[in-house]
């Protein structure tokens, strides 16, 4: 097998450990090309291509996390994972690990993680690497990267739901509340929110967007009844689909382009968080993107106009 054939058959599973180590598809792809650079133009045929190639990506990705770091505390707004509408790595075996870990909720937590943790909590917990290939990854020694996964545990765990809903049960509740979003359902809306839901988006200072979060089934399901059939009167369209293994949707304007991506988060029977994300920056890999700011100008001029 050729050294491209190799890489080829790995860039899934490095892009997948490049993804969830930064909450980014254009540098995870960035991440996995330097990969490939190194091991291209490394002189020797290293044993293992898979140990040379994720040990690669993970020391990659950790110092990019580590500059990432300064410009997500300059972000304007609140800060969300570029969105990932599939997972280019499958393992049967640990389909869940890997949906889990996909999602917006768990790459947020993720956050909180230092760089190190999250490089050892993503390549053992999620990708089920052995200790010692996971201290070859991150330059350290076994015993230092149990002491990291224990830490990373404790994070993670503090923070995850208690009674998460299974697929099934998010895709119908998904389902219904994207059907009321439609019709601007308010009452539809309220009965399928959490009454503590949110909803919050992520536009950079780049698109229009709330103030600040909403809060309360009620303010919530009023705002979105109220927004939608607009947008809906001005062909905008809502087109569900898998948004980081949870339900979503992709929002197009007339032309087919993307103007906002939304993520339902299901928590005991009800949603209980809306994200949106508006950012033209971090929607621009899905399609050419819409101008968000001319849409809210023709909104704002529909809503002026008589019936």
């Amino acid at each position: 097998m050729s050294k491209v054939e190799e890489f080829e058959e790995l860039r899934p599973l490095l892009f997948s450990i490049a993804y969830r180590i930064l909450g980014s598809v254009g540098e995870a792809e960035d991440a996995v090309q330097e990969t490939w650079l190194r091991f291209d133009g490394s002189a020797t045929r290293p044993t293992s291509a898979k140990a040379f190639l994720s040990t690669a990506v993970t020391r990659i990705s950790i110092d990019v996390l580590r500059s990432a770091r300064v410009r997500r505390e300059q972000y304007v707004g609140p800060w969300f994972p570029e969105p990932l509408l599939s997972d280019p790595y499958q393992d049967p075996a640990r389909s869940v690990e890997l949906a889990d870990s996909v999602s917006m909720a768990a790459l947020l937590l993720l956050e909180r993680l230092s760089p190190l943790e999250r490089a050892v909590f993503v390549l053992r917990e999620v990708f089920a690497f052995g200790f010692d290939e996971v201290a070859a990854a991150v330059g350290r020694s076994e015993a230092a990267c149990r002491q990291l996964l224990v830490r990373a545990r404790r994070h993670m765990e503090a923070g995850r739901p208690r009674f998460a809903a299974d697929g099934q049960e998010r895709q119908e509740l998904a389902t219904r509340f994207f059907d009321a979003l439609k019709d601007g359902d308010v009452g539809g809306l309220t009965d399928l929110l959490a009454a503590d839901a949110q909803l919050v988006g992520d536009g950079g200072g780049k698109a229009p967007q709330f103030a600040k979060a909403i809060m309360g089934a009620e303010n919530v399901a009023r705002v979105l009844g109220a927004a939608f059939p607009w947008l809906l009167r001005i062909d905008v369209s809502i087109e569900p689909h898998e948004v980081n293994g949870q339900p979503g949707a992709i929002l197009r304007d007339r032309d087919g382009k993307v103007l906002y991506l939304m993520v339902v988060e299901v928590l005991d029977g009800r949603i209980q968080t809306i994200r949106g994300l508006l950012n033209p920056d971090k929607i621009r890999h899905i399609g050419p993107v819409a101008d968000a700011w001319a849409i809210d100008r023709e909104v704002k001029r529909a809503r002026r106009q008589p019936n």
